[in-house]
């Protein structure tokens, strides 16, 4: 369950570590490095907390999650998935809530790890990702408009709507020189070099519009402006926040969505990693080690990390093949901010705002609004539901609703697969074409089949038809086709042959699967039903039907028994 990939090839290190591997490692850490730096500061201010917490987080989880981590190359940090339930956290119950949040989603992600929930996470239905990945997307480019028009504002709702009226009525505030230094960023970004990978563009544009800003004099605003010597807020000891069991309460659902979150996002960044290198992730051990960098930034004051898929990609591209880049990339981060914090400080507000207003749209999901009309309309609905409430309401809701909804949908659809047979030829098969018609004829006997998994969703099709049945000796049905049952689907099945002994009815079930056998042999109903009624094809199970016909026949005629 917990086999962190580092501890793994330093058995073989003579291998997995050479000198000139490490060096590709390294050299790959630090362009991670100087990707992560500008990202890290812009989310932690768009979470709501001062920019040195970005840092900080980066150093201590992404270092964590590269020690612990499940994959090789698994770059981990603060990511724009945060930034919406990190605010609300901090506006309701100040940092000391976010602390304590953010370490119960490393005890939820610790606990999903050791209860192998690894590959359970990844069939989260794909609607609801994407629903409130995008979601996250236009609630983040909203929280950046203040700062990329200059409104000056200080005080801005939480709600989307709030925000977007307030927006519209200071539209006359904005500042010329922050609006127009904002689309010369954009623009820089988009016609940058890609060739240019050692220094990227979010890098680069943070140097030249601080140093243009600088010395220009420009009337825009900086973090220093804002927030003053950040300097004072940022500590490398441990902290331990005021905590009540109200608290922790009211904050159960923000952590386990942050847990959700995390979780979710480190396992679709491993299997992006995967693909790339072509290994495999320990997704369990990936859970453990998240838990474990999220209590760790926690305690050091920092904000909720999860694995980057961006940031991870970057580090593959650039030769990145062990968790030496990883941690290499957090030393490099810890070096950044501690040797040039005084000049982070005169980064322009506009510049994180033009950043992250490309984070959000990296985020959205443009393909899926697209699909509306031609995906299932089902799925439409789950995709539009999520969105619509991650943007309007919450992020908690919205993954709640849409996960409720999702379950819904599938055992629907499930149902509707698990149909039931009774007089189709295909009940039949198996039986040469000739004695089909005379097995019909056979008005004592009822046959049925089943189609699909025989669960709770489907059981009251099943329920439906067995109600309808007249007066018959026997009762045949056919399992060949059904790969799973439940508890639900057993005490249906229990209840049937309660009902066939009422009125001597004989209850035959035919071709049943391994696990449905497994089931029913765990709950006894092998024996109760008798070995004897249970056929391995469908002309053994007419055999002991014709068989049971004649016994009862003879028995009635004995003790002169009219039916």
């Amino acid at each position: 369950m917990f086999k962190p990939k580092f501890f793994t090839l330093l058995k073989n290190r003579s291998q997995e570590f050479t000198f000139s591997r490490v060096v590709i490692d390294i050299n790959a850490g630090l362009i991670v490095a100087f990707i992560a730096m500008p990202l890290s500061i812009a989310f932690g201010i768009a979470s709501g907390v001062v920019p040195g917490k970005g840092l900080v987080t980066a150093v201590i989880a992404g270092f964590l999650i590269s020690l612990f981590s499940g994959s090789r190359v698994q770059i981990g940090g603060p990511t724009g998935a945060f930034v919406i339930i990190v605010y609300g956290i901090i506006k309701n119950y100040g940092m000391d809530g976010l602390t304590t949040a953010t370490v119960m989603a490393g005890i939820f992600l610790i606990t999903m790890g050791l209860l192998k929930f690894g590959k359970i996470i990844r069939y989260i239905p794909d609607p609801v990702t994407t629903g409130f990945t995008s979601g996250i997307a236009v609630v983040l480019f909203s929280t950046q408009i203040n700062d990329f028009l200059g409104l000056g504002l200080t005080s801005i709702p939480s709600n989307f709507i709030g925000k977007l009226s307030l927006y519209i009525q200071s539209l006359g505030c904005i500042n010329i020189s922050t609006f127009a230094m904002g689309i010369g960023i954009l623009l820089f970004m988009v016609f940058y070099p890609k060739k240019f990978k050692f220094f990227p563009a979010p890098l680069a544009a943070l140097v030249i519009s601080t140093l243009i800003v600088k010395f220009f004099n420009l009337p825009i605003e900086t973090i220093f402006s804002r927030f003053g010597n950040i300097t004072k807020s940022m500590s490398f000891l441990p902290q331990m926040p005021t905590v009540s069991f109200e608290l922790i309460g009211k904050l159960f659902q923000p952590a386990l969505t942050i847990a959700i979150l995390a979780g979710v996002e480190s396992l679709l960044s491993a299997v992006v990693a995967d693909g790339m290198i072509g290994k495999k992730h320990r997704s369990n051990t990936e859970l453990i080690a998240q838990g474990i960098a999220n209590i760790g930034s926690a305690i050091f004051g920092g904000i909720p990390a999860t694995g980057a898929i961006a940031r991870t990609a970057a580090n593959v591209n650039n030769g990145g093949k062990t968790p030496i880049a990883g941690l290499a990339h957090a030393i490099f981060m810890l070096i950044i901010l501690l040797a040039f914090m005084k000049y982070i400080v005169l980064i322009p507000m506009v510049t994180l705002a033009s950043i992250l207003f490309t984070v959000a749209f990296r985020m959205m999901n443009f393909n899926a609004f697209k699909e509306i009309l031609i995906a299932p309309a089902s799925d439409s609905l789950v995709f539009l539901i999520t969105f619509g409430l991650t943007v309007f309401v919450d992020l908690v809701h919205a993954i709640e609703v849409g996960m409720i909804l999702a379950s819904l949908l599938f055992m629907k659809r499930m149902s509707d697969i698990a149909n039931i047979d009774t007089t189709k030829d295909d009940v039949y098969e198996g039986i040469d074409d000739d004695e089909i018609e005379d097995k019909k004829k056979l008005k004592d006997v009822v046959v049925y089949e089943i189609n699909g998994p025989f669960f709770f969703g489907a059981v009251s099709a099943f329920t439906e038809h067995i109600e309808k049945i007249k007066a018959c000796k026997v009762i045949i049905l056919r399992m060949r086709k059904v790969p799973a049952i439940d508890a639900t689907g057993y005490h249906t099945l229990y209840k049937i042959y309660k009902k066939c002994v009422s009125s001597n009815t004989s209850f035959i079930l035919c071709q049943v699967q391994k696990q449905p056998l497994k089931v029913l042999k765990n709950y006894g109903f092998i024996d109760i039903l008798g070995r004897a009624n249970i056929a391995l094809n469908i002309d053994t199970a007419f055999r002991k039907a014709e068989e049971y016909i004649t016994y009862l026949k003879e028995y009635n005629k004995m003790f002169n028994i009219k039916t």
